[in-house]
């Protein structure tokens, strides 16, 4: 197949379609590699040319076919390959054929044009005759671009492979030249399956031995002296300007240019840019520097890192390697810190720790190199993104007695905020800030306040919230001291961190003094950090208004000050934003990118990975729930921050209880709650709390449910937390409705109502529209639940409670329980009203606000939910006119509970789960899921899923 269709081979293609069209003369010309045979072969297999005689000719091999003095009368394809090889014997006899071309007849001369033995003229001198109606076209093939060479990976590689890492290592090593990406991907697909699409793994691969072997051959050509030019380019390892190959050859001007002129003549080397000159594959450049002798080799090493070095800007981690290849070891180290320094300034902080982590790793470094390397490191591993690597050379430097006690001291800081920030291992850097603020003190550091300050934090699980006051007094005190503006913003941020957690109503007066202004970059990064952590509390205590406002600001002054972590935290507080304001449009894709991005530090992506499990455990996958829940096993879930684990607790009690698991949500349940408890930070109890007190209320704790909710209430206090307000009083209408008494169950079950109708309008106002949905279910759950009961009294039917709680949610706060069979049972009070029609307005509106919530829960895309409510409606929704008796029948379409069944089946629930949540008997949902499959034809539960229609019916 010829994968260039240029205008060229079009023409060629027409040639030959039409006996009597002119003969064409195609030039393909391309350096070595470029696939000049390839696309010869490609047109010998263009349909045109099918009826052509086919007449191949390689030069400087078989001689070609003879020669001809009269035109070919008969369609003709004449392949000439690798005509820069031929001799003059043999170009003059090539000249008589293609003068020769008759009509209908097309000829295709591939050439490199690097060798050619006349510029410029593929067929020598003199120039060819050209007859009047041959028409004289030139392909020029050129290097693939990164994208092709992509397609080539995943071709040889497979998808898993081919990663964008590895597609752009592979496309800068070989320049895109074809043979090159194809014998690269021969060596990396003998790895398989072990390839793991790296950069790293790609550099490790080697050098293709056809590309080593031509550029070998070349320089072997070229004269001894001209050769260390072309030594000079391996070293310096990228296209350079012809003065610097010079001065790294140690020619002279003279001798250095005639020994460039003889290196581009016989393509050892190409001029990849204007004044720019190095190999056209630059992966041989290793194959190059390895036949240089050691000595020689640490020569050219040397003149590069001081040629680099006289170039503007400085290039330092280059003349750092350079530098050490030449066994300058103390030229070296300082290099690689000016380049650690240069990187740091502009923001490229995964450079610099890349290069200091290699550094520091290094053998035998001298005690001065660790004292100024390793604090360098700690400094860009703390305001940027760092691995575990990091992690470890810290630990084994700061045990390094011989280093001076201020720096150790720093260095145990850097290693603390790590290892809780970006490690999420609380306990052990707790530990190690401890240690640092006593060492930093000692010594008198400014530092000392940075390492108090980070004790101030209250996320971590462990200490209490008292404990992180005392730290913030010693912190505050400690800033004073050290007349450091950058140490007392450090202070004030985790300040406002503290303060707005508590829901300190003077919390806002401290966010308003952040100096988010000021010119100082140290500053800056703090100011952004503060404004990072006020959104975050605003979102947990509610203020949903303010949020977009903070991170906006904080996410600009990171950005401005070079604070990529912050810019990271910042991302994780939007997605928990958009959870709960219902900006659900594209979430879970968002939440994937965000893990993904972050794949080598999953605990950055916390927020992420819990936010994309409330969608699945709203959606009804409850199996992918649990694993996003639990992190997907990247990281102990119990090292995640209070509120975050406080959340992730809530939804697994939920799936607990939906699951009828009713023993072990109690038991996560009290688990959670004594996390909190302990912090004593209440306004994170908010999204555990409600199903906390369900859990211990269904499992019969109903002492332990009405501690928990008198412990929120104290907790709270006069604290300015709307959202933890709001679940105070969901909470409460959770309890009131398992404790309404049996005598008392209709009047009880109406107060849980109100209560419920209050949180409602709670999160109304914050918005929380999921929540709000959530809350008027449990409203509409109970005023129908109490019209049942008031009905069956009525009618004699006992108003002992039993049944009280049979509605879809089946107990109480949103949980699923097991219940009648509403697919078989009568369907009760269908017309909404009460005995003697006393209760018709009240169950009319809880109706209609049932409707409501199926209708949000629909658009948010909570389809568990939709479906529940829905199946709470069809209970009480009046039947329709004009329907003869019996049930409708649906022979070739979905019946309304087919699609509910088939809608949860498809997304992974279990027939128990499906009837707990639509409050039917096992044996039904088989039966339903048995005719949905008949009807839409599906061949499995998750085939269901795609022959569903779009919307489903409704």
């Amino acid at each position: 197949m010829i994968e260039s269709g240029g205008a060229a081979v079009r023409s060629l293609a027409r040639a030959l379609a039409d006996r009597d069209a002119d003969p064409v003369l195609l030039f393909v010309e391309g350096t070595a590699g470029l696939g000049k045979s390839h696309l010869l072969h490609g047109l010998a297999a263009l349909p045109e040319a099918a009826e052509a005689a086919r007449v191949w000719w390689r030069c400087g091999g078989d001689g070609g076919p003879w020669a001809r003095e009269e035109p070919w009368r008969e369609p003709a394809l004449l392949l000439v390959d690798d005509v820069h090889r031929a001799d003059e014997d043999e170009l003059r006899r090539l000249r008589r054929v293609l003068e020769a071309l008759g009509p209908g007849c097309a000829a295709a001369v591939a050439h490199r044009p690097e060798e050619l033995r006349v510029p410029g003229l593929p067929l020598g001198a003199p120039a060819m005759a050209h007859p009047y109606r041959l028409t004289v076209l030139t392909e020029r093939l050129a290097p693939w671009d990164e994208e092709r060479v992509r397609r080539a990976a995943e071709e040889v590689l497979g998808d898993g492979a081919s990663t964008d890492e590895a597609a752009r290592a592979l496309y800068e090593r070989t320049g895109g030249v074809p043979r090159a990406v194809v014998d690269l991907l021969a060596l990396l697909r003998e790895r398989r399956p072990a390839f793991a699409g790296t950069a790293a793994e790609v550099a490790a691969a080697g050098v293709p031995a056809r590309s080593a072997e031509l550029v070998l051959s070349r320089t072997c050509a070229l004269a001894p002296a001209h050769r260390p030019l072309v030594w000079a380019a391996a070293v310096l390892d990228a296209p350079a300007a012809r003065d610097d190959l010079i001065a790294v050859a140690g020619l002279g001007t003279a001798p250095g240019n005639e020994a460039l002129l003889r290196a581009l003549e016989c393509a050892a080397l190409t001029e990849a840019a204007e004044g720019r000159y190095g190999f056209a594959v630059p992966v041989v450049a290793e194959a190059v520097r390895e036949t240089v002798p050691g000595p020689v080799r640490q020569d050219l090493h040397r003149r590069a890192a001081a040629a680099l070095s006289r170039s503007q800007p400085v290039a330092w981690a280059a003349v750092a390697g350079h530098h050490r290849a030449a066994g300058e070891d103390r030229k070296w180290l300082r290099a690689v810190e000016k380049a650690a320094e240069s990187a740091a300034a502009s923001g490229r902080y995964q450079q610099a720790i890349t290069l200091l982590e290699g550094t520091l790793a290094t053998p035998g470094l001298p005690p001065w190199a660790r004292a100024r390397l390793a604090p360098l490191l700690a400094r860009n591993a703390v305001t940027g993104l760092r691995s575990d690597q990091t992690v470890e050379v810290l630990a084994q430097i700061v045990r390094d007695t011989d280093l001076p006690p201020a720096v150790r001291g720093e260095l145990r800081l850097d290693l603390g905020l790590m290892l809780c920030n970006q490690m999420g291992r609380f306990t052990d850097g707790w530990q190690v800030l401890e240690v640092a603020a006593d060492e930093l003190r000692e010594v008198r550091s400014p530092l000392a306040a940075r390492a108090m300050a980070a004790l101030v934090m209250p996320y971590w699980p462990g200490a209490s919230l008292d404990v992180h006051r005392r730290w913030l007094a010693k912190a505050v005190a400690a800033a004073d001291d050290s007349g450091d503006e950058a140490m007392r913003t450090a202070v004030l941020a985790n300040h406002v961190g503290l303060a707005m957690s508590g829901a300190d109503p003077d919390a806002w007066e401290l966010v308003a003094r952040l100096p988010v202004q000021s010119t100082d970059p140290a500053s800056a990064r703090q100011a952004a950090r503060g404004l990072c952590n006020a959104a975050d509390s605003a979102v947990w205590l509610g203020f949903y208004g303010r949020v977009d406002g903070l991170l906006a600001e904080g996410r600009e002054l990171a950005a401005r000050s070079g604070a990529p972590y912050t810019e990271h935290s910042a991302s994780g507080t939007r997605l928990l934003h958009a959870w709960w304001t219902g900006r659900w449009a594209g979430l879970a894709r968002r939440c994937e990118e965000f893990v993904a991005a972050t794949a080598d530090m999953p605990f950055i992506a916390s927020d992420a990975y819990i936010v994309r499990g409330l969608l699945a455990l709203a959606q009804g996958d409850w199996g992918e729930a649990r694993s996003w829940l639990s992190q997907r096993g990247t990281f102990g879930t119990e090292n995640l921050p209070v509120p975050l684990g406080a959340t992730a607790a809530g939804a697994v009690v939920r799936l607990l209880l939906a699951r009828q698991e009713v023993a072990a949500a109690a038991d996560r349940a009290r688990a959670a709650w004594a996390v909190v408890a302990d912090k004593g930070v209440w306004p994170w109890a908010a999204e555990l709390a409600p199903w906390a007190v369900e859990a211990l209320a269904r499992a019969g704790d109903t002492a332990g449910a009405h501690t928990m909710v008198r412990e929120f209430a104290r907790g709270l206090g006069d604290g300015c937390a709307p959202a933890a307000r709001a679940a105070l009083t969901w909470s409460r209408a959770v309890l009131a409705e398992a404790e309404a008494p049996a005598e008392e169950r209709p009047g009880a079950l109406s107060a849980a109502a109100d209560a419920y109708r209050e949180a409602a309008a709670a999160f109304a106002e914050l918005p929380r529209p999921y929540s709000r949905a959530l809350a008027a279910e449990g409203a509409a759950r109970c005023v129908l639940a109490a019209d049942t009961l008031t009905a069956k009294g009525a009618e004699g039917g006992g108003g002992d409670g039993e049944g009280a709680t049979d509605g879809p949610e089946g107990a109480v706060g949103g949980s699923e329980g097991a219940g009648p069979d509403v697919d078989s049972a009568p369907a009760a009070r269908r017309d909404g009203a009460g005995s003697g029609g006393r209760a018709a307005e009240p169950v009319a509106s809880a109706v209609a606000e049932l409707e409501s919530c199926a209708q949000v829960f629909a658009d948010l895309g909570a389809v568990w939910d939709a479906t529940r409510a829905r199946a709470l409606l069809r209970t009480r929704q009046p039947a329709r006119r004009g329907r003869p008796p019996g049930r409708p029948s649906h022979t070739d379409q979905l019946s309304p509970r087919e699609a509910e069944v088939a809608q949860l089946a498809s997304s992974g629930l279990t027939n128990r789960e499906i009837a707990a949540t639509l409050h039917l008997s096992p044996r039904t949902v088989e039966q339903h899921i048995a005719g949905a499959m008949r009807k839409t034809g599906a061949l499995s539960r998750r085939d269901l899923a795609h022959r569903l229609e779009p919307d489903g019916p409704s």
